[in-house]
């Protein structure tokens, strides 16, 4: 049997109220719509809930017994209503997202200040983990979604590639001329150079791309973070390889990028999100942002 709720809501209103006048107003309705939603009701029942005179309104045995577990019903359910309202507001507070350090350091700075104009009291956390480990917290939905690699297909993931990331090669002003604003692999080497950890996507990448030639790369210094990487090279021991977007809130004033040939390697950035689960609306809010910002950089950079 299909619940009629509203006849319930109707019949409680009366009788707390003792007059279909004072329930109508209450309500909202008019004496008629009221009458029609109480005749219903006792119509589906089968039983006279309520003793009508042109003086009063009373309950029959029927609506007596009906009263009191109508009432708990109606407070049980607004109870929980209740509690999906607060869930909601947390929801609506809080918010975490997961992104590739890289993006973190260099490109979400552009985006967050944006962000925190349209929702000044929401507070984000964004978990800057390597590849693998945002996969996990997209799948167990610790976060709404994330800015990672495009990889491999996942039939429970939205994917969205949004950029192209080329890797530069980063050196100190002073150990690469200006003129040159293209190097080959070979031309670096046999330059000190420094690479991120292989726990990376990125480290792997490169590795992947250079096939046979990696061989002959001279990795002097291995560090785990990239602005590790861009502190050394900054000081003059070394060069590194980097991807561009990394680079965007870096000051890069006294560093030379250079273009990246034989082979060029890229990487592919996207938006993942667990398929089907709807975002909460900040979350919406900043991949929207995030969506914008990265496909105009594809833009310039195409």
């Amino acid at each position: 049997m299909r619940i009629d709720f509203l006849g319930l809501h109707a019949f409680v209103a009366i009788a707390e109220r003792g007059s279909f006048q004072k329930a109508a107003a209450h309500l909202n309705l008019s004496q008629t719509a009221l009458s029609h939603r109480i005749r219903k009701i006792e119509d589906d029942l089968g039983v006279r809930l309520l003793a009508r005179t042109t003086r009063e309104v009373s309950l029959t045995s029927a609506g007596l017994q009906l009263l009191p577990r109508v009432k708990s019903m109606i407070d049980d359910l607004g109870a929980s209503l209740e509690d999906l309202r607060g869930l909601a507001r947390v929801r609506q507070e809080r918010l975490s997202i997961a992104c590739l350090p890289t993006i973190a350091a260099g490109f979400m700075p552009r985006v967050l200040p944006l962000f925190r104009q349209a929702h000044p009291e929401t507070m984000l956390r964004i978990h800057d983990n390597a590849a693998t480990e945002i996969a996990e917290l997209v799948q167990n939905g610790t976060v709404e979604f994330a800015v990672t690699l495009v990889s491999a297909h996942r039939w429970d993931f939205e994917i969205q590639t949004l950029a192209r990331d080329p890797f530069v090669l980063l050196c100190h002003k002073k150990a690469w001329p200006a003129e040159r604003s293209v190097a080959s692999w070979a031309d670096v080497a046999e330059q000190p150079l420094v690479r991120i950890s292989t726990q990376t996507g990125n480290r792997m990448m490169i590795d992947d791309a250079l096939g046979s030639r990696r061989e002959n790369v001279k990795w002097r210094y291995e560090v785990q973070h990239i602005g590790t990487a861009i502190g050394m090279v900054r000081s003059g021991v070394a060069m590194a390889v980097v991807p561009r977007l990394s680079l965007d809130s870096t000051d890069i004033s006294a560093l030379r990028v250079v273009e990246l040939r034989n082979p060029s390697v890229n990487r592919q950035i996207g938006i993942v999100s667990k398929r089907a689960t709807p975002l909460s609306q900040p979350a919406a809010d900043l991949r929207r942002l995030i969506v914008r910002e990265l496909s105009g950089k594809r833009r310039k950079t195409a």
